[in-house]
């Protein structure tokens, strides 16, 4: 996806290159990295920026911000040349071991994978020679069997009373199990209504189909109100100035939804799901589901349903099928219905 920063600052002295993270998410680096390279996806790059934003304020020694907080944050201008400093990454130690403890496993190696490859990048063309990251060591993940969600979860989802948009967007996340990235990627123009499937860029780069159901076939006429271009999921308000113009809707004036805003949204939904024995009153300080776990479901229930094992890397788009295998594990229901049918007592009583 296409985000953008606030106007660009002068070029720096010769001699003094930086990191120039913009607002939010939408970081410009300076100069060019991996991630605004030829050969991307859009939702990859945008993932790099958002992950060197964040190292932009660890490598001032300052905590990243999180949750609301994080929109709009201005992170620090750091001199990149600064990252050959000796003394950088004791400064930074401390911030990054706090953000460690605030974050999950996967997102802390993910941002940690993508400041390495950066500073590779940086170090290959004889701008530094340091790497500030070189005593920070990767988080052990240990694994969630529960990430797939259980189908009663999935009809207690679609009950739910929310807007428009989020039903499309939720449904067409786990009808065609993409990612939520490339889902918002698209572009009315990219889709094919009448053969249920709409063409997206993939990470790597490459262009790709995804397919829907009927579910998210009757609600897109609604969602696109004939609108013959641009983003599929909008914003609520009109784009600032200075916008891309390809992320903006010539018919409403408003933006295309970002990744972050969608993943708050979803997770702010779901609370109550994700814990049913709690209190409404209680609920803003307990978690909600991740966008993931719409993908991972639809997976996992598809495995359960006997879906082939070359149909299951084509539908998700994974280029090895052992990458599948965190999804072709039985899921609740399914380990339920497993014991329900060998309970002697419940075969007595039928």
């Amino acid at each position: 996806m296409r985000h953008h920063g606030p106007p660009r600052q002068p070029s720096p002295a010769p001699g003094r290159r930086r990191i120039a993270p913009s607002a939010g998410p939408g970081t410009a680096v300076r100069p060019q990295t991996p991630s605004t390279g030829a050969g991307i996806a859009k939702s990859s790059a945008q993932i790099h920026r958002i992950s060197l934003a964040t190292w932009g304020w660890t490598l001032a020694g300052e905590p990243a911000p999180t949750g609301p907080a994080r929109r709009g944050a201005k992170p620090p201008v750091f001199p990149l040349t600064a990252i050959d400093d000796p003394a950088l990454p004791e400064v930074q130690a401390e911030p990054a071991a706090a953000r460690a403890d605030e974050m999950d496993a996967d997102t802390v190696n993910r941002e940690l994978s993508i400041a390495r490859k950066a500073i590779g990048w940086w170090q290959r063309q004889g701008w530094i020679e340091s790497d500030p990251t070189i005593g920070i060591e990767r988080r052990p993940a240990p694994p969630d069997r529960t990430k797939a969600l259980a189908e009663e979860q999935i009809a207690a989802l679609w009950r739910l009373d929310v807007s428009l948009r989020e039903k499309t967007f939720w449904k067409m996340l786990y009808e065609s199990a993409a990612r939520a990235d490339e889902v918002l990627c698209l572009n009315v123009e990219d889709l094919y209504p009448q053969d249920k499937r709409g063409r997206i860029t993939a990470r790597g780069g490459a262009i790709e189909w995804t397919h829907w159901q009927s579910g998210t076939a009757r609600l897109l006429p609604r969602l696109i109100a004939r609108r013959p271009r641009g983003p599929l999921f909008l914003t609520d308000r009109k784009a600032p100035a200075g916008t891309p113009t390809l992320d903006v809707c010539s018919e409403t004036g408003r933006a295309r939804l970002s990744c972050r805003r969608a993943e708050e949204i979803f997770e702010e939904n779901t609370r109550l799901l994700a814990n049913p024995l709690a209190s409404p009153e209680g609920i803003e300080d307990l978690n909600g589901w991740t966008l993931h776990r719409l993908r991972h479901g639809a997976l996992t229930h598809d495995a359960e349903g006997g879906t082939s094992t070359p149909m299951l890397p084509a539908r998700s788009r994974h280029a090895s099928v052992r990458s599948l295998e965190r999804y072709a594990r039985p899921g609740v229901d399914a380990v339920a219905r497993h014991v329900a049918e060998r309970d002697p007592a419940a075969r007595r009583k039928r």
